[in-house]
């Protein structure tokens, strides 16, 4: 088995089309469909279940496609290590973050690093916080930054950046904008709008109100800010959201402050292999570096 070959079965398992993964990698069909046969030959298995429009993964190819991303971030990662040595930090991050942390200027962030780390191809996409420590624990991220809602998988190590409190986002003219706090048990009758649940602000709200006996019913879910931030403003309903997001519109939304022991902090953190690439590591120690 070649990482070629690798390489070869994740763009198909990517892409779902084998005439769309070799244009992607830029080699002819007849040469990707042969280097897949030879796969499933040495493996004694089928990786996929072909058709005329696409292609899925077998179950077998599905156990593949995790070690295949595991095996190529390592032997990416064996090769950045060797640059390293030689003072060269190259390579491709592949970065991840939530939308709106709060606590760090993502882009300024990697502008600051490419200007030092020229050789490095950066990578950055944007999801739940609890799909890009999957991502990291797969190898499909180098390193992500994200809210903490749990304890990180096997093999992932989470380096704290901040603290923030989250907050009962309303209206300027619901009954609550006129209150400093509220506890969770007072919100029984409000109707929520809330991010789907991967996202940290779901993760974290879902697990207060069952501690506070309470269910967490989000009625309008969206996968962005800027539209839960106009939902809520629309009168829509209310939100339970950290303090940074709840800041960006303070003359037309306001926050209240959540009181109770069930109510867990924003934990903004930085989450990497507990063996990350030189690429990695150079990032780390720039988001962690004061100041």
């Amino acid at each position: 088995m070649e990482l070629r070959q690798l390489e070869h079965f994740v763009a198909v398992a990517q892409e779902r089309h084998f005439t769309h993964a070799a244009e992607l990698l830029q080699i002819s069909q007849s040469g990707l469909s042969a280097s897949i046969r030879a796969l499933e030959t040495e493996l004694g298995a089928s990786l996929f279940v072909r058709s005329t429009r696409r292609v899925e993964l077998t179950a077998a190819g599905q156990a593949l496609l995790e070690e295949s991303h595991r095996t190529l971030a390592s032997a990416a990662a064996a090769k950045d290590a060797v640059l390293a040595v030689r003072g060269v930090v190259g390579g491709t991050l592949a970065v991840g973050s939530e939308q709106c942390l709060g606590v760090l200027d993502v882009p300024r962030e990697l502008a600051r690093f490419r200007a030092e780390h020229p050789g490095v191809g950066i990578r950055l996409g944007f999801a739940g916080s609890t799909a890009l420590v999957a991502d990291v624990a797969g190898g499909r991220l180098d390193l992500a930054v994200i809210a903490v809602c749990a304890p990180p998988p096997p093999g992932v190590d989470l380096h704290p950046l901040a603290t923030r409190p989250l907050v009962l986002l309303c209206h300027a003219g619901h009954p609550l904008a006129g209150v400093a706090e509220v506890a969770l048990d007072q919100l029984g009758e409000e109707t929520f709008v809330g991010f789907q649940q991967d996202w940290g602000a779901s993760a974290l709200a879902t697990r207060a109100f069952a501690a506070a006996g309470r269910a967490h019913r989000v009625e309008l879910e969206v996968n962005d800010v800027h539209s839960l931030l106009d939902l809520v403003e629309a009168g829509l309903g209310v939100a339970v959201v950290p303090e940074p997001i709840a800041a960006k519109r303070p003359d037309r939304l306001h926050a209240v402050r959540l009181t109770g022991r069930e109510v867990p902090a924003w934990d903004v953190a930085v989450a990497v292999p507990q063996v990350p690439s030189p690429a990695a590591a150079a990032l780390l120690a720039q988001l962690r570096a004061p100041g």
